[in-house]
């Protein structure tokens, strides 16, 4: 009978024989498969290159190591060595695709720090198999750490849909299927640990939306010899679902006039400057995340 309950709760999040063996393979297929998808350009800003970037996922690797390790010291070490040797493999791997080279492990620092720390993260997170309040209170930091990164998503998908919403919805479903899952036998707990992560989730949705913080402003176009701008000046935008375009002064010891730019999504469009003298000149342009190219369109 108790050989049959085991069976019954053998899942992502408990009951599974975690080896040595499949830790280390996990940690090299992982960092690998990560590494070579941030290598591809035509994946750039998108959900399939986030693994790079936050810690969502990592998350889920870490609680996968710990649920279904034996002890505290088994938990602190798996968790530990698996990141010990997924994170350096992913810049290994980039190496040969990106200009910087060998350099590209300078950013490896920060995520050092972050692998020293889950011995002890390993340790303490194995008292979420407990089912005690303790584990919700070990958990919570993990969630709200998940709702930042889901902003951040949420707010990069109202820039650039459907950029970042398979992150955005991981973020999600992790903030209620962790409470559900891991205190299954304590319902308290488990409802608790959902509506905190309900909470959360309404949290990451309406912050960008309320702050927007997804917002790119920058000077697209300042005045020059080949494009003359001055407080006469007038600018238009194609499609205003983009955002808006407007002269502004800079002063200083001498003031200048630039084509200031908001823009809440990325896309193609065009935009129109006219001078004082009524010319009209068009630029094609392509706004990005964080940058745009722009491009003065040829007359016919």
């Amino acid at each position: 009978m108790k050989k049959e309950k085991k069976e019954e709760k053998k899942s992502l999040f408990g009951g599974i024989k975690l080896s040595w063996l499949m830790v280390i393979i996990g940690a090299i297929v992982i960092g690998v498969l990560v590494g070579l998808i941030n290598c591809v350009s035509s994946l750039l800003d998108t959900s399939f290159r986030d693994p790079a970037i936050y810690f969502g996922f990592w998350i889920f690797c870490g609680i996968f190591i710990i649920m279904n390790s034996k002890s505290n010291l088994d938990s602190a070490l798996k968790c530990f060595v698996f990141f010990l040797i997924s994170q350096p493999l992913i810049y290994l791997v980039e190496v040969p695709f990106v200009r910087m080279g060998w350099g590209i492990f300078t950013y490896y620092k920060y995520w050092l720090i972050w692998t020293i720390l889950c011995f002890p993260m390993g340790f303490i997170g194995y008292y979420l198999k407990k089912n005690k309040w303790w584990g919700l209170v070990i958990l919570v930091p993990m969630m709200i750490f998940i709702a930042l990164e889901m902003s951040a998503h949420v707010g990069g998908v109202l820039y650039y849909f459907p950029h970042h919403l398979l992150s955005a919805l991981f973020c999600i479903c992790s903030l209620i299927i962790y409470p559900l899952c891991i205190f299954k036998d304590n319902k308290k707990i488990r409802y608790i640990g959902l509506g905190i992560g309900i909470v959360l989730i309404c949290y990451g949705i309406l912050s960008p939306i309320i702050s927007k913080s997804y917002i790119y402003e920058t000077d697209i176009l300042c005045d020059s010899e080949q494009h003359p701008l001055d407080e006469k000046s007038k600018v238009y935008l194609k499609d205003s679902k983009y955002g808006k375009l407007e002269i502004k002064e800079y002063k200083g010891e001498e003031s200048f006039y630039c084509v200031h730019a908001t823009f809440v999504r990325a896309g193609k469009t065009e935009f129109t400057t006219v001078d004082k003298k009524g010319k009209k000149t068009v630029y094609e342009l392509e706004i990005k995340k964080n940058t745009y190219d722009r491009e003065m369109k040829k007359e016919k």
